[in-house]
């Protein structure tokens, strides 16, 4: 029994540990120039206070997502009710989800992000809403928006 009681424990500890290693900006400029820098395209998640957080853990917080997005691409969360920001930041975050269609929240926007001549660009690939079907469909619904197909 206490045999048990330790693998599960073990198991649920490592889990934990494992989904606390996702890291996600939160500034616009700095994700920018590290999707330029690792070529990889950004997934930038559009949300609020006192917005449902069944995507946060039923795909955000899992193993699957951690393994993939580590791999695929640079993370990006924008919290357009964050009172630690500036008016400034607050403003460009507040146009680029208008200028990406974003218009329920949450949303998650894929896209291909570069500099060139020191300008930044942001060019929509895709839109992904949650849905039930957990992590798995979910990823596979973002891997379909980044072959183009």
């Amino acid at each position: 029994m206490i045999k048990k009681l330790l693998v599960l424990l073990f198991f649920l500890g490592s889990f934990l540990v494992h989904s606390q290693n996702l890291v996600w900006k939160t500034n616009m400029n700095d994700a920018i120039k590290m999707s330029d820098e690792q070529r990889k395209p950004l997934l930038i998640f559009f949300t609020a206070n006192g917005i449902s957080k069944s995507i946060q853990s039923e795909v955000f917080e899992t193993s699957d997502f951690l393994d993939w997005s580590g791999k695929n691409v640079v993370l990006l969360r924008l919290d357009l009710s964050d009172s630690s920001i500036s008016d400034e930041e607050k403003e460009q975050n507040i146009r680029l989800k208008e200028a990406l269609g974003i218009e329920e929240l949450p949303q998650v926007c894929l896209a291909a992000a570069f500099i060139r001549k020191n300008r930044p660009r942001i060019d929509k690939l895709g839109l992904l809403s949650y849905k039930v079907g957990g992590v798995k469909q979910w990823i596979s619904d973002a891997k379909i928006i980044l072959l183009g197909e």
